[in-house]
């Protein structure tokens, strides 16, 4: 019922809001012939799925919190794709996703994939996203999406972002990214973070900065 719900909300918002796009190179990318990969940040899921592009894969941990946003995707047109890393080396699904994704992309459609998920920490990208690029050939979009009005969950470790009816959905594309030759997945991954802390730092400020503070270790 809660996932439902939620799905609701979606929809509600996705007729409610104005969405504006920034420097959106997909354009480009599609006449090129380029397959392309959506790098979001948790926070801002709930708001990029909105205005999601139907067909797009989206990987989805198969955790409880997970199975809640099903859903959400679904009535967007998203393909969900369920698997999770491996936990205490137990393979939850996650290698037959990522397989599955590979195949998606090939395909000729797009990934998403929230980067710091579904553990964070917040803004660190995990080697998925780099992974999935350096396999396929697709070039990284990175996206931040900030409603004008939202609530934050200030105490959730993403911080994570639901837009309200009737605001402004701004989307800030950055300048897509591909992996260099010979270029780790870790190097690939530290350039995509940079981006994103770049993008959220430009066009939401006061949350990036409360945000860093979040990631600061406490003293002892």
């Amino acid at each position: 019922m809660v996932s439902w719900a939620a799905a609701l909300t979606i929809l509600v918002l996705r007729r409610t809001c104005r969405v504006r796009l920034h420097n959106d190179p997909r354009p480009q990318l599609r006449a090129a012939g380029d397959n392309y990969i959506y790098a979001v940040l948790h926070a801002h899921q709930v708001a990029a799925i909105v205005d999601a592009e139907p067909g797009t894969g989206a990987l989805v941990s198969r955790s409880h919190d997970g199975q809640l946003i099903v859903p959400s995707l679904r009535v967007r047109g998203v393909i969900p794709v369920r698997g999770s890393s491996n936990a205490r080396g137990r393979d939850k699904g996650g290698r037959a996703a990522f397989d599955a994704l590979i195949k998606h992309v090939h395909a000729g459609r797009p990934a998403y994939l929230a980067v710091d998920g579904p553990r964070g920490p917040r803004g660190h990208v995990q080697k998925g996203v780099g992974l999935l690029a350096q396999r396929t050939g697709a070039a990284i979009i990175l996206l931040a999406a900030i409603p004008s009005r939202r609530w934050i969950f200030a105490k959730a470790w993403d911080r994570l972002q639901i837009p309200q009816p009737f605001c402004t959905i701004d989307g800030y594309f950055g300048k897509p990214l591909r992996p260099h030759e010979e270029e780790t997945v870790e190097a690939f991954g530290k350039r995509i973070e940079a981006g994103l802390r770049e993008l959220e730092a430009a066009h939401d400020p006061q949350e990036a900065a409360d945000a860093a503070r979040l990631a600061k270790p406490r003293p002892s």
